[in-house]
């Protein structure tokens, strides 16, 4: 049955092939089926960098950047649309799509930039649950002591995995609820302004605002749109049954995940729509001193973190705990810690599928889960764990801004490949992308790459060392240079490119058809 269609389930993939049931019009029950996959892509925009991101907004600019996020989100959604519609269309994960149309240099650079992507967002997941897992236990826990702890989850992780696609996407929808529930409990017990909450979704403005508030904006970007998670979801639509030689089913399929990634977004946006506003309504202006004062009349055991002095609060997942339980009681704070835990775990999925998708289909090399995700683990866990043991809370969850940078400057190497491929006609066939997205994708990615130069010299300049200078500027150059390379072999496809993915097409289809024609055949008498 499995030689049906392409999927991803194998003797090696947890994910199964789910049936999906036939009807001509809209069904609820088929957008049951097709239900999953969105939900685990949307995780990428819970997970703690984004958290962060998001409290530091409201502390930093109010309500005044609401409307950035919506437009992130939405920006997020529209290119998570396109990588599934590959996966849909093709049958073929992004990453095999770059393995087939790249050259060997481009591909294995291309490779390596998306790993660190993966790297940062597992250590994110790391920071969080390490920080998490600290207040929980009133500090009993150190923080170096949390991040051992997370090795764990790990094992967690791959023993659910054995217990196939629908248990597993239950398991990670009961995280996103929890998510939901803890940080909506925020919500009602700060009570933001409703008022300024719609101005700030809906009039695109930042009045009085600064450098501050435009680094924030650019942050917001770039920890919402996460580049490794394009390469995940085009791997994840090929987990459902889907006859990609019938054009009616392919389309339909197509509909039903953007439909379902629209309700995904729209729930993780929710979200972090919570966590905006309660720092926006509580913290939007207070210096150390208010928060002191208050810390310390309360009795709480963490009110030296908070100077005497008249400077504007700057909080983090870690003292954004410590200020909602001296302002709103202890129950604040241990829901908090529950929030960001269930974030940090459920982030670990993002980082475990991506790696195994994207090192297959960029090297055609399966390893093991287990030793894809050990390998991956240590690797974010070793600065992290160097970090906790010699340096304090402050440092750990200053590393969150720098990979939210780090974030931000991969987008290029998945936004070029997604918008070139999803645009030529060779791999997309009748699917493929019209004027408008051409156009928009490219003013996308100029945008983009303007931003991350900024927030490059923003963050190199902040340093103040010359040596950082030159070689930064170095990097950029660098950085650009194959940025521009990606851009040029995307206006200039190569005969022989096109005729090797147009085999490898024709193929795939040929044997399709051939299968689903002996499958419908009647069955040889006895």
């Amino acid at each position: 049955h499995g030689e049906v269609v392409s999927t991803i389930s194998s003797s090696r993939n947890p994910l199964q092939p789910w049936g999906v049931p036939c009807h001509s019009c809209f069904s609820f029950r088929k957008l049951w089926a097709f239900t999953g996959p969105g939900f685990l892509m949307s995780i990428a925009y819970l997970d703690p960098g984004n958290i962060e991101s998001d409290l530091q907004s409201g502390a930093v600019a109010g309500f005044k950047l609401l409307w950035v996020l919506m437009l992130a989100t939405i920006i997020g959604l529209l290119l998570q649309r396109l990588a599934a519609r590959l996966g849909v269309v093709t049958g073929l994960l992004l990453a095999e799509v770059c393995n087939r149309q790249y050259q060997k240099v481009p591909r294995i650079i291309l490779w390596l930039m998306v790993e660190l992507a993966i790297i940062g967002s597992d250590m994110q997941e790391v920071i969080g649950s390490a920080i998490a897992i600290n207040l929980l236990s009133v500090g009993k826990v150190p923080l170096w002591g949390g991040v051992l702890i997370t090795i764990a989850d790990t094992f967690v992780f791959l023993f659910l995995d054995k217990y196939g696609l629908r248990k597993l996407e239950a398991f990670f929808g009961f995280l996103i609820t929890i998510m939901a529930l803890t940080f909506g409990y925020e919500y009602i017990t700060v009570k933001p302004n409703q008022e300024k909450l719609l101005k700030g979704l809906f009039i695109p403005y930042c009045q009085n605002c600064g450098t501050a508030q435009l680094e924030q904006a650019v942050g917001i970007v770039g920890a919402v749109i996460m580049p490794h998670n394009m390469y995940l979801h085009s791997a994840l639509v090929k987990s459902r049954q889907v006859n990609r030689a019938n054009k009616r089913e392919v389309r339909e399929a197509n509909k039903y995940f953007f439909i379902e990634s629209c309700i995904a977004l729209f729930v993780s946006f929710i979200i972090n729509i919570f966590v905006v506003t309660v720092f926006a309504e509580a913290f939007f202006e207070k210096t150390n001193a208010d928060v002191s004062s208050v810390c310390v009349n309360t009795s709480s055991p963490h009110s030296s973190l908070f100077p005497s002095n008249n400077k504007t609060l700057e909080v983090d997942i870690y003292k954004g705990g410590v200020v909602l339980g001296c302002y709103f009681g202890p129950a604040a704070l241990y829901i908090w810690a529950i929030g960001i835990l269930a974030a940090g775990q459920s982030s670990t999925m993002t980082g475990t599928y991506s790696g195994q998708f994207v090192m297959e289909g960029f090297l055609n090399l399966r390893w093991s889960r287990f030793a894809r995700v050990l390998l991956t683990r240590s690797i974010a866990i070793t600065p992290t764990l160097f970090v906790a043991i010699f340096q304090d809370v402050e440092h750990l969850t200053g590393m969150n801004d720098f990979l939210n940078v780090l974030m931000s400057l991969q987008l290029p190497f998945a936004l070029i490949p997604v918008l070139t491929f999803t645009s030529l006609p060779s791999v997309m066939n009748d699917f493929a992308n019209g004027l408008f997205w051409k156009v928009a994708g490219g003013v996308l990615i100029l945008l983009i790459c303007s931003v991350n130069m900024y927030f490059v010299v923003d963050y190199v300049r902040a340093l103040n060392h010359v040596a950082l200078y030159v070689g930064a500027a170095v990097l950029s150059v660098i950085y650009l240079s194959f940025v521009a390379y990606l851009v040029s072999l995307a206006q200039a496809e190569t005969p022989c490119r096109q005729d090797k993915l147009m085999d490898l097409f024709h193929r795939r289809y040929h044997r399709i058809v051939s299968v689903g024609k002996a499958l419908e055949a009647p069955p040889a008498p006895p």
